[in-house]
């Protein structure tokens, strides 16, 4: 008996041994889980990069006062001008003109809208900026555009309403798309030499005013500078 009872206790002191150490290891593995998340958490904030492949945009008190002001007028989800499809990393923004003169920003918007039921044409913009400087929204910047042909995936387009052939706009379709592009730029961490023409991508003549006239997209690109600087 006295050696049956000896070899209980001894079971006994064995089991809380036993569970003594899997506390101890479960306490250990919750303090790594939570020290790998911290971890995370800091590389995303100081190192970013890590993260390059992803979607992501930046926030702060001088970007949200360099936004514009942005008619948000989103198309209908559908396989001609709003797949739905997510993009990856922003590294650039894409400036278009419409090459349909006299049209509205909405006039465009409009037509990419009614794509959905004519299946005319796969196209359409994530921006419009219209002739009186009207910003419409159309397509979010965190989803495909079909604007910029390989580039859709990783930029952001802009179509630019104008009033005639030339292509020229007028100076209020300027300041908004100086104004915009700026902003874009600070929201995903960009300068003005990651904002290209149609033309810097698929060599089409667009937007037209621009490729014709070198000294007038370099200024433009300068404006767009100086307005993040003036947002700092």
């Amino acid at each position: 008996m006295a050696v049956q009872k000896r070899n209980r206790t001894k079971g006994k002191a064995a089991s809380h041994r036993r569970q003594a150490r899997m506390r101890k290891y479960m306490k250990i593995g919750l303090i790594c889980l939570v020290m790998v998340f911290v971890v995370l958490g800091v590389l995303k904030i100081v190192k970013p990069d890590i993260f390059a492949g992803k979607y992501r945009e930046r926030i702060g008190e001088h970007i949200d006062a360099a936004k514009p002001e942005i008619d948000v007028q989103l198309l209908t989800v559908n396989p001609y001008s709003r797949p739905g499809t997510e993009t990856n990393k922003i590294t650039g923004i894409v400036v278009h003109y419409t090459a349909n003169p006299g049209a509205t920003a909405m006039n465009n918007r409009d037509y990419f809208e009614s794509l959905k039921d004519n299946h005319e044409n796969q196209v359409s913009s994530n921006f419009v900026v219209g002739l009186e400087g009207e910003i419409v929204q159309c397509v979010p910047t965190w989803e495909v555009a079909y604007a910029s042909n390989s580039r859709n995936i990783d930029t952001v387009s802009i179509e630019c309403c104008h009033p005639d052939e030339t292509g020229e706009f007028t100076d209020e379709t300027y300041r908004s798309m100086v104004q915009l592009c700026s902003w874009l730029c600070l929201k995903f961490g960009l300068d003005e030499n990651d904002v290209i023409r149609h033309y810097d991508v698929t060599g089409k003549n667009c937007p037209k005013y621009f490729v014709e006239n070198e000294e007038a997209w370099n200024a433009f690109k300068e404006n767009i500078k100086l307005a993040m600087e003036n947002a700092q």
